[in-house]
């Protein structure tokens, strides 16, 4: 056996498990100790400047400066008490990482702890160090990041982070935040006028996330032992175990103990940076897991996310463990997500996709349903292109994941309900509620919540009183998808609240109007609503018939960010500019490269120093046992068919490395980044990456266990 997989296989049969204890026997006694919140501002500013932040925070209205300095001020005190040293301004640049500079409190020129109103509110990152698609050259460094008050302040470490947005120095978007922030308020407003032709007391209407995610852990012993996990997040090589997921056994099954007691100190971290983590257990595939918070605004709740996925790396080394965010770490088991599930509340507390015994409120429940069903058909390339990435290209349509078709799944009972709406054709309208009668509204069941099965194959799916959009990957910063998601809702809210108001100026029944266009709507869209299986062949067939795009691969889905009707969506809405949009095209086409790249070079180095020469070593054995055979004069045939297949899978291996080798010379001097993308996905991986592993994974179970390399599924998987 290779000497690093002995050692790492010796090292985790010396693991021991530490047990991890709560600062307090109640969770309210730490939550949120460690943030910078509402109650605190309260308890330390002027209640004049509470009432400005406060207002900044459900309003984004601008803080001056004077308010700015007394919140610096109370924010160093509170730090400086925390035992906090620096400060930084924490933000998301499309590198898909957290960012942060840290710069400290103490002056030592005045030999004091400082920390102004402009530290609070601006600093100066190195713009052209981040990925900014051409928006800036790299003489022209300058960027900024700006404090964000709707998401509130906290300490990581000794660290206060302040979370920010990020942008260049003639204002172009460099990060995730700042577009979701317009998308926010951009729904808000349009979600909001179409509440008031329900409710004229509604003034403000929120976007609510709650984001389950999924992620592996492995020890971290055996992941340094893999060098494909170690550079790549996933492994190149690995032949399926003989027990993998097949029996169903760990799903919710019992939390392993050394798991067990990380996930309960990754979670005391959570609840102490007001993170509210709220369920956690085994998912489908071994050594899969999830972790899944309540509900938040959507702002917090993005980066709250980002702050989780860090926490968690943070405190797995802790515990001498590894933990995989990447969409698909281990092949032919079940890839990891991070389910979207998105609501929208109005500022009088009503949720409206959650169906109600008020006809008033189920027709405007409908309303919203049907506008959402709408904007997804009518945005379904933009929609795919948001959860566009090279490790969810691995996962979108393979082992429980939903496929790459944009479809809307609504469960029998609310399907049989569009239907009957879609259908009654004429409808007189009485005094009072008796119109809803006879829509069959009233029909709308008060416990659809429990009645609305779920789709495991739907890769957006009505749940009862959100929409769970499946289909984001689970190493992604979901503010992308968000963005688009709020955007396009935006966008169809709009245009149906001008159309039902034409019909009202008209002289039609406000009512008769809104149900008019809800019934267009609903027979314009019913392409995209889909109950059945998601997985099967018969849906890519059913789906080409009623024209949804089927884009599987990062490379094309990408095209719709930039396409007309796109560029006018973001563009009516001051989201993004067509410069934007083209710039974040660029990087995320060079991201895909570069990812795709990392694995042809992991691909070719395992392949030539680990595997091919275990094989030709194992091919020594075999002759060697052949000669002694052949001496004693016994049949060699078993020996020799072994050696011929063996040394058929060697030239293979060394063939294709080679081929994919000199074909990476060529496509890496194509011109455009879009037609090099392609290339890496049709010329690279499409055409070697799958044959050259099949080579491999078949040598796998042929060498002796004592002379392969690589650490196998089964020990990756099953120790720890």
């Amino acid at each position: 056996m290779s000497n690093q997989r002995q050692r790492a296989l010796n090292i985790v049969q010396q693991r021991t498990t530490d047990r991890v204890f709560a600062p307090a026997d109640k969770i309210s006694d730490f939550y949120a100790e460690h943030v910078f919140n509402m109650d605190k501002m309260r308890a330390t500013l002027a209640p004049e400047t509470f009432k400005k932040v406060e207002s900044a925070i459900k309003k984004g209205k601008k803080i001056d400066l004077e308010a700015a300095s007394e919140v610096a001020s109370a924010v160093k005190t509170w730090a400086l008490s925390k035992g906090t040293t620096h400060y930084t301004h924490w933000f998301q640049p499309l590198t898909g990482a957290t960012a942060e500079k840290h710069d400290s409190f103490f002056d030592a020129h005045k030999g004091i702890e400082v920390f102004k109103a402009s530290a609070l509110i601006q600093q100066e990152p190195d713009a052209s160090s981040f990925p900014n698609g051409g928006i800036r050259s790299t003489f022209e460094a300058r960027g900024y990041t700006a404090w964000d008050p709707s998401s509130p302040i906290f300490i990581w470490g000794r660290t206060l982070c302040i979370p920010t947005v990020f942008v260049s120095y003639t204002g172009e978007a460099l990060d995730y935040k700042a577009p979701l922030l317009k998308a926010v308020e951009a729904v808000d407003k349009a979600a909001t006028k179409v509440c008031q032709l329900f409710d004229r007391n509604v003034n403000r209407v929120s976007a609510s996330l709650g984001c389950e995610q999924e992620y592996f852990v492995v020890d971290r012993a055996l992941y340094n032992a893999r060098p494909d996990l170690v550079m790549a997040g996933r492994t190149v090589f690995g032949h399926h175990p003989a027990r993998g997921q097949q029996l169903d056994d760990h799903y919710f099954g019992a939390i392993p103990s050394r798991v067990y007691n990380y996930m309960k100190d990754f979670e005391i971290e959570c609840l102490k940076l007001g993170i509210p983590v709220s369920t956690r257990h085994n998912e489908v595939a071994p050594s899969q897991f999830e972790v899944a918070p309540i509900f938040e605004d959507i702002n917090v709740a993005t980066d709250h996310n980002s702050l989780m996925m860090d926490v968690m790396a943070r405190v797995a080394e802790r515990h001498d463990l590894a933990v995989l965010f990447h969409e698909k770490p281990f092949a032919g088991l079940n890839g990891s997500g991070k389910h979207n599930n998105w609501s929208l509340i109005t500022s009088t507390g009503v949720n409206v996709f959650q169906p109600s015994t008020s006809a008033r409120e189920n027709l405007q429940f409908l309303t919203f349903l049907v506008n959402t069903i709408k904007a997804i058909h009518s945005n379904a390339g933009l929609l795919r292109a948001s959860i566009a990435s090279a490790g969810n290209d691995h996962r979108l349509g393979a082992n429980e994941a939903p496929p790459a078709i944009m479809s809307v799944f609504l469960g029998s009972d609310l399907t049989a309900v569009l239907d009957e709406l879609e259908n009654n054709g004429n409808i007189k309208v009485d005094k009072g509620d008796n119109m809803y009668m006879k829509l069959g509204i009233d029909k709308i069941p008060h416990i659809i919540l429990d009645n609305t099965d779920r789709n495991r194959t739907s890769p957006f799916a009505f749940t009862g009183n959100k929409f769970e959009f499946r289909a984001v990957g689970s190493d992604q910063n979901v503010a992308e998808p968000m963005t688009v998601l709020n955007l396009i809702m935006a966008k169809q809210l709009k245009e149906f609240y001008g159309v039902v108001n034409e019909r009202i100026d008209k002289g039609e029944d406000k009512k008769i109007a809104i149900v008019n266009v809800l019934r267009e709507y609903i027979k314009e869209s019913k392409a995209v609503r889909f109950e059945g299986d998601g997985y099967s062949s018969d849906w890519a067939k059913e789906a080409e018939k009623r024209g949804l795009p089927n884009v599987k691969d990062t490379a094309r889905a990408l095209d719709a960010y930039v396409s007309d009707q796109s560029k006018a969506i973001f563009e009516e809405f001051g989201v993004m500019s067509a410069i934007e949009l083209e710039a974040r095209n660029e990087i995320q086409h060079e991201n895909y490269i570069m990812k795709l790249q990392i694995e042809a070079r992991l691909i070719s180095e395992i392949a030539r120093t680990q595997v091919i020469p275990a094989a030709l070593k194992y091919q020594n054995k075999l002759i060697t046992n052949a000669k002694g055979l052949k001496e004693f004069g016994l049949d060699t045939s078993h020996v020799t068919a072994i050696l011929e297949r063996v040394n058929g899978l060697i030239n293979t291996i060394q063939t294709k490395v080679q081929d994919m080798n000199d074909e990476r010379g060529k496509v890496n001097d194509i011109e455009g980044t879009r037609e090099r993308a392609i290339a890496y996905c049709d010329n690279l991986k499409a055409a070697y990456f799958d044959d050259i592993r099949a080579a491999v994974d078949k040598l796998e179970v042929i060498i002796d266990d004592e002379d392969w390399p690589l650490l196998k599924y089964r020990e990756m998987l099953f120790l720890r």
